[in-house]
C-alpha cells in the first residue's frame, strides 16, 4: 500500500484531491531501488491542464521504456493546496511514488505558454530547490526546460540548469546515458553540465554571457565556457515510422481539459502564417504513416476506454491520407461508440465533407480561424484564405446542418487599420447572411455566430518577431470598435462577441521577447504573490507593474518598440531551422501585403530543407 504525501485531513480539505494521489490507469510504477535515474516530468499548471498535454505523455512513455529510469509526473498545486503546503512545510511530491521532487535526479519542466512562468517558480519553491541555478548543490536535481517557450529561454535563464531546444524524442537518451556515467564518477555538477552542453540541442545558460548597449538592447551574446556551443541547433525527429508514441497513455481520475485519446497525425504546418510560432519552429511538416496511425489508434482506445479520439495537428486538412484514416476510424469508432474530434480544419469543401461524416451536427459547432476581417489584412498575415472561401465554406456548413459557427480573429496585427477592425464585424454579418439564404424549412435551429478576438503577440522565430505591440488601452479601444460595429449589423442578434484580456496580452508579449533582465521582474512578481497568471481569477497585473517599477525596468521597452531588422535578438543564438534571412524577407513581404504560397505549392526557401525530409522532399 503506497503512503500518500498528503494526510486524509488535507485531502478532505482541498478541492479535487484526485489531482494529487496518482495511481491512475496506465501510470507506471517501478521499484525506486532498481533504477539509476529518477526523472520528475512537470507541467507547470493544474492537473487537468497538464494531463491533456501530449508531449508529456510521449516523454513519460519513452523514459519509462528504459529499465534504468523511472519517470514520474508533477503538476502545479492549486492555490488551496499551495497555501497548506507552505504553512505545513510539505515539500512538493511526484504522483507515482509520492516522494519529494528534491530527491529526484532530474526535474523536467515543459514550458508551453508564457503565462505559466510564475508557476515554474512555484514548482521550484515548493520542491525546496533553490530558484537560481547558481545556488544549487550536487544534491539538487538537474532542472531542465523544453517546449515552445524554450525558443526564447532568456527570461527564465537563471532558473534552469539546461534547456532542451527542439523535439524530445532525439537526444534525451544520450543525456541520460551521460548522467549515469557522471553519477558514479564523483565529478562536480559543473562537469556534468559541461558534458551536457556538448550534446546537440542542449543549452546551459550559465555558460553564456549577455552584454547590453546603453539603450538597453543586446550588444553581444557569447559562451564563457569552452564546452558551450556558439549556436544551439534545434533537434528534429525525421523518422516518423519508428518514433516512440504512447500506446497506453495515463487515464486521469478526474475530467481533464482534453478528456480523450490524442492521435498525432503530423508535425509542422505547410501554411506559413506570419504570426504563428508553431508553424515556423516545427518545420518541416512531417506526416505519420497511416498504417502506424491505424494500429496506434486501436491500441490506445483499447488501453484507455476513452469515448473520444482527437486527431492532433496544426492543420489536419493538410494530412494527405486523411480520407483513408477517417474511413478507418469511422468503422472502428462506430463499433465502440467513440466520437471523433477533428480540430484545426480549414474552411473548405473537403474539410466540411470530413466533418459531416464524423460529427453529430445537432450537438456541435464548427470552428474556423479567418484571423483577420479584411482581405488586405489576411494577405499581410499570409492566411491564404479569401472572403469567398470563408463564405462558401460557411454556406456549405449551414447546408450540411450546422447552425453554430465560431470565428477566431486577432486584433493589433501589424499595419492594422480601423477598416480592418470593422471588417471583423462585416465578415461575421456576411456569414450570418449565408445562414438566412437557406430555406427556412431546411434550417437546423437558431443561427449563432460566435466571434472571438485575441490580441496579437509577436513571437520569436516568426516574421512578426520585430513588430511593435499596442498599449493595454489601445487593445481595448480596438475591441470596442469591433463590438460597436457588430451592434450596427442587421443580424446583430445572431452574432455574439468575446475578446481576450488586454493586460494579460501585454505581459505575454514582454515574456515572449524578453531578455535576461526580465527574470528579476518575474522573480519579484512571484515573491509579491503572482501565480496562475493564465487564470483570470488569479491574474494580478498590478503586482507585475509594481515589480517593473521597483526594478526600474520599462515594460514598454519590450512591447511598444519595433525592432530594426539588424538588431541582435535574445534568441539569435538558436538555430530553429528557419533562417533569419527568410524571416526578414517574409516581414518585408508582409508589409507589401503579398501572400507566400504554402510549402506544397512552392518552396519558399525557409531553411528547413536542410533536414532532408518531410514536405521538403515528398515531391
Amino acid at each position: 500500500m503506497r503512503k500518500l504525501a498528503l494526510s486524509d485531513e488535507i485531502l478532505l480539505e482541498i478541492e479535487k484531491p484526485a489531482r494529487y494521489i496518482g495511481n491512475e490507469i496506465n501510470s507506471v510504477m517501478k521499484n525506486k531501488n532498481e533504477v539509476d535515474i529518477r526523472f520528475a516530468m512537470c507541467f507547470p499548471d493544474v492537473y487537468e491542464i497538464g494531463m491533456s498535454h501530449l508531449g508529456i505523455q510521449i516523454l513519460y512513455d519513452m523514459f519509462n521504456r528504459r529499465e534504468d529510469t523511472w519517470c514520474e509526473r508533477v503538476y502545479s498545486p492549486w492555490p488551496d493546496l499551495d497555501a497548506i503546503m507552505r504553512k505545513e512545510n510539505i515539500p512538493l511530491f511526484a504522483l507515482e511514488s509520492q516522494d519529494n521532487i528534491k530527491d529526484f535526479d532530474f526535474l523536467g519542466i515543459t514550458i508551453q505558454y508564457e503565462m505559466c512562468y510564475t508557476n515554474i517558480l512555484q514548482i521550484l519553491d515548493l520542491s525546496q530547490i533553490p530558484l537560481h541555478a547558481s545556488d544549487r548543490s550536487e544534491d539538487d536535481p538537474i532542472v531542465m526546460g523544453g517546449g515552445p517557450c524554450a525558443y526564447n529561454p532568456e527570461p527564465l535563464a537563471k532558473f534552469f540548469d539546461i534547456f532542451y531546444i527542439g523535439e524530445g524524442e532525439t537526444v534525451f537518451d544520450e543525456l541520460l546515458d551521460e548522467y549515469k556515467i557522471w553519477k558514479n564518477s564523483g565529478k562536480s555538477r559543473k562537469e556534468f553540465l559541461e558534458k551536457a552542453a556538448e550534446i546537440p540541442g542542449l543549452y546551459v545558460p550559465a555558460f553564456y554571457d549577455a552584454e547590453y548597449n546603453e539603450d538597453g538592447t543586446l550588444a553581444a551574446f557569447h559562451p564563457n565556457n569552452e564546452h558551450a556551443k556558439e549556436t544551439i541547433d534545434k533537434q528534429v525527429v525525421m523518422d516518423f515510422v519508428n518514433v516512440c508514441y504512447p500506446k497506453k497513455p495515463v487515464v486521469p481520475f478526474i475530467k481533464a481539459t482534453q478528456d480523450r485519446v490524442t492521435l498525432e497525425i503530423q508535425r509542422g504546418c505547410i501554411r506559413g502564417c506570419r504570426f504563428c510560432q508553431a508553424g515556423m519552429i516545427y518545420r518541416p511538416t512531417r506526416e505519420k504513416n497511416v498504417a502506424f496511425l491505424k494500429e496506434t489508434a486501436k491500441e490506445m482506445l483499447e488501453s484507455t476506454g476513452h469515448e473520444e479520439i482527437s486527431l492532433s495537428s496544426l492543420s489536419s486538412s493538410d494530412y494527405s491520407k486523411l480520407p483513408e484514416l477517417i474511413d478507418f476510424l469511422i468503422e472502428e469508432c462506430s463499433e465502440r461508440n467513440v466520437n471523433i474530434s477533428l480540430p484545426s480544419l480549414r474552411i473548405d469543401a473537403f474539410s466540411l465533407d470530413v466533418m459531416s461524416k464524423v460529427q453529430d451536427i445537432k450537438k456541435s459547432s464548427l470552428t474556423f480561424a479567418p484571423e483577420a476581417g479584411t482581405q488586405r489584412m489576411r494577405n499581410v498575415i499570409n492566411k491564404g484564405l479569401t472572403q469567398e472561401d470563408i463564405l462558401n465554406g460557411s454556406f456549405k456548413a449551414f447546408q450540411g446542418g450546422w447552425s453554430r459557427v465560431k470565428l477566431y480573429f486577432m486584433l493589433g496585427l501589424p499595419t492594422e487599420t480601423e477598416e480592418d477592425m470593422k471588417g471583423i464585424a462585416h465578415l461575421a454579418e456576411e456569414v450570418a447572411k449565408k445562414y438566412y439564404e437557406i430555406p427556412k424549412d431546411q434550417r437546423h435551429g437558431r443561427c449563432q455566430i460566435v466571434v472571438s478576438t485575441s490580441f496579437f503577440v509577436p513571437k520569436p522565430f516568426t516574421p512578426f518577431q520585430w513588430a511593435s505591440m499596442c498599449k493595454k488601452e489601445e487593445y481595448l479601444e480596438r475591441a470596442k470598435i469591433v463590438k460597436s460595429e457588430i451592434r450596427a449589423q442587421l443580424n446583430q442578434k445572431s452574432i455574439k462577441y468575446n475578446y481576450h484580456e488586454a493586460d494579460v496580452t501585454v505581459l505575454e508579449g514582454i515574456l515572449a521577447r524578453g531578455d535576461r533582465k526580465v527574470a528579476d521582474v518575474l522573480e519579484l512578481a512571484y515573491r509579491k504573490g503572482a501565480l496562475f497568471d493564465a487564470w483570470s481569477e488569479y491574474f494580478r497585473y498590478d503586482l507585475w507593474m509594481e515589480a517593473f517599477e521597483e526594478l526600474n525596468i520599462d515594460p514598454e521597452f519590450y512591447t511598444l518598440r519595433q525592432r530594426p531588422l539588424d538588431e541582435l535578438l535574445p534568441w539569435d543564438f538558436i538555430n530553429a531551422g528557419v533562417t533569419k534571412k527568410f524571416l526578414q524577407r517574409e516581414w518585408k513581404t508582409a508589409m507589401e501585403e503579398t501572400v507566400t504560397p504554402n510549402c506544397r505549392m512552392k518552396c519558399s526557401g525557409c531553411g528547413a530543407g536542410k533536414y532532408k525530409g518531410g514536405v521538403c522532399v515528398e515531391g
